[in-house]
């Protein structure tokens, strides 16, 4: 059972509509986007004071945007999708901790 779908899955990658597909921008595009997210994700580790308000709340609205983009265009692209989906929840975290930072900052003032 495992072999054969090993051996379904390498004759995938091996097809020319896989190939085909890893060099359309379909592929490269979300590839691209990717970075968005990792390095929102990367920021999670630093002090919440160097977190923009502006740009975190910019790039919530630019990732539901074009997450709803992405879905009524056909053919879907998934990958894309995936890439605003988990930058929107990254954004969404880092706009939290800004909120809590400027909370405790005038608590304390």
């Amino acid at each position: 059972m495992a072999g054969a779908l090993v051996h379904k899955a390498v004759d995938y990658v091996q097809s020319k509509d896989f190939q085909d597909y890893l060099m359309s921008t379909h592929f490269w595009g979300p590839v691209a986007n990717w970075c968005l997210p990792i390095a929102a994700i990367n920021d999670m580790k630093k002090s919440p004071e160097i977190i923009s308000g502006r740009i975190t709340f910019a790039l919530c609205c630019y990732s539901l945007t074009f997450m709803r983009f992405v879905y009524k265009v056909q053919p879907r692209n998934w990958l894309l999708f995936a890439c605003h989906v988990t930058n929107e929840v990254a954004q969404l975290i880092q706009g939290g901790r800004l909120i809590n930072y400027e909370m405790s900052k005038r608590a304390t003032a």
